[in-house]
């Protein structure tokens, strides 16, 4: 009989241990999947591709019992050699070959260029192919990055007082109402796939008090643009005992400096290759939703066409004004029209036309919907009312407000938009590891 008693140890090693300035000279063991094969003729270089980036192995003719014609891209393998400094090689380090032992052998030849710096393929064939394609080392970075804005999220927001919580994502009714939900049938009965966790977060502040989540909604939307997907990662907080909303984006400027930071730290290499320059997050102005359409209407000539909320030119646009003006890459645009916000949204007190609502806008684009919520039970009632709606479906939800709320809001941002505009990409597509829109369902 066998016993387990933890993490296996095991001899081959990592790229971080392999580039150790004490690991030069040393006989070592590692593994990966060969990315690139240079033939030199009596010497070969073997790009090894492997978790946290790319090895170089040398290979000399007669030295590891295999020939380079045996060696091509896609294998897998198991390699045995001395560490060597080089100061050309990624890391400064290469291995010098002494036993290579395949592991696997790919049926077909690789059919992009995945070993290239730049693939230059389309978008389209970017993503049929994505299983092979996010091989390449550009696109990983993409993802390793984005990686560690959800840990940046995740680690500040635990260590303000929050409890990370887990949604359930098929409900009997939408969150925000209207015609953009998926439905499906629940054995036998109706449903529809969630549009966002806010029902559920702002019960949980009347158990947990701060709450957040990063999670998949889904948005039966029938847009076909840049900046829209059908399924996408929100990460929301909601938080209880508040003054005013403004502590609500008070706290998302901490976690987005708290992002930057640990971005900085922790993820340089993955900036560096995507040439990324981390946005300023020391101050972030904020100015109220018919202020800034004013000021970027009279700044860029442009006529105001929507009262009620802001066309993506306008979100362009406001924040072109802010960066020039302030040199400030993020802005919160604040009280937007009631008109154009959910029924739970807090009216201003002041004006009623208003909500204590906010987006907030990063480089051109929203990032961020959140704001003060109605945490009285009949001012929730008679909004539902004022706005022609049924309470039905809404009774475990009413049933928080029913029994006592505190003061409360939240937000949700997009990760995908977020990680678009950090790494300078123009299509959402590219910072979505597998895509759901309105053509595609598939990989």
């Amino acid at each position: 009989m066998e016993f387990l008693s933890g993490v296996k140890e095991k001899e081959t090693l990592e790229l971080s241990a392999l580039l150790a300035e004490e690991a030069e000279g040393k006989s070592v063991k590692t593994n990966g999947a060969v990315h690139a094969v240079r033939d030199m003729g009596r010497v070969a270089f073997v790009m090894l591709r492997k978790r946290e980036g790319l090895l170089q192995c040398v290979l000399e003719e007669g030295t590891a019992k295999i020939a380079v014609k045996d060696l091509r891209e896609g294998q897998t393998l198991e390699a045995g050699g001395v560490m060597e400094k080089n100061e050309k090689a990624p890391g400064g380090m290469e291995l010098k070959l002494c036993e290579v032992k395949i592991l696997s052998d790919p049926a077909e030849a690789m059919p992009i260029p995945i070993s290239k710096w730049k693939m230059n393929i389309s978008l389209e064939t970017n993503l049929d192919m994505r299983p092979i394609a996010l091989r390449n080392v550009r696109e990983r970075a993409k993802f390793k990055i984005q990686e560690g804005v959800v840990k940046g999220f995740r680690e500040f927001l635990s260590a303000q007082g929050f409890t990370e919580i887990h949604t359930p994502k098929i409900g009997a009714k939408g969150a925000e109402g209207g015609a953009n939900i998926f439905k499906l049938e629940y054995f036998h009965r109706p449903a529809v796939l969630q549009q966002s966790p806010q029902f559920y977060k702002q019960m949980m502040v009347g158990v947990f008090d701060r709450v957040f989540e990063t999670a998949p909604v889904f948005r039966a939307e029938k847009h076909n643009t840049k900046r829209h997907l059908n399924e996408y990662t929100s990460l929301d907080f909601e938080m209880g005992y508040i003054d005013g909303f403004e502590e609500i984006m008070a706290m998302e400027t901490g976690v987005l400096q708290n992002i930057m930071r640990l971005l900085e730290s922790q993820y340089a290499k993955e900036l560096a290759i995507l040439e990324v320059t981390l946005p300023k997050t020391e101050q972030i102005p904020c100015v109220r939703f018919d202020e800034a359409k004013r000021l970027a209407s009279e700044k860029y000539d442009r006529p105001i066409r929507n009262p009620y909320d802001l066309e993506p030119e306008e979100e362009v646009l406001i924040s072109r004004y802010f960066k020039e003006e302030y040199d400030a890459d993020f802005v919160f645009v604040t009280h937007y029209p009631s008109k154009k916000r959910p029924f739970y949204a807090m009216d201003d007190p002041l004006d009623s036309t208003f909500t204590l609502s906010f987006d907030c806008l990063f480089r051109g684009m929203e990032i961020t919907t959140g704001g003060q919520r109605i945490h009285d039970y009949k001012m929730l009632q008679e909004k539902i009312a004022a706005r022609g709606m049924t309470e039905e479906g809404m009774d475990a939800y009413l049933m928080a407000f029913k029994h006592g709320m505190p003061p409360h809001g939240g937000l949700g941002i997009g990760l995908e938009r977020l990680t678009m505009k950090l790494i300078g990409e123009d299509n959402v597509r590219e910072t979505t590891l597998f895509p759901r829109d309105l053509s595609r369902l598939e990989p």
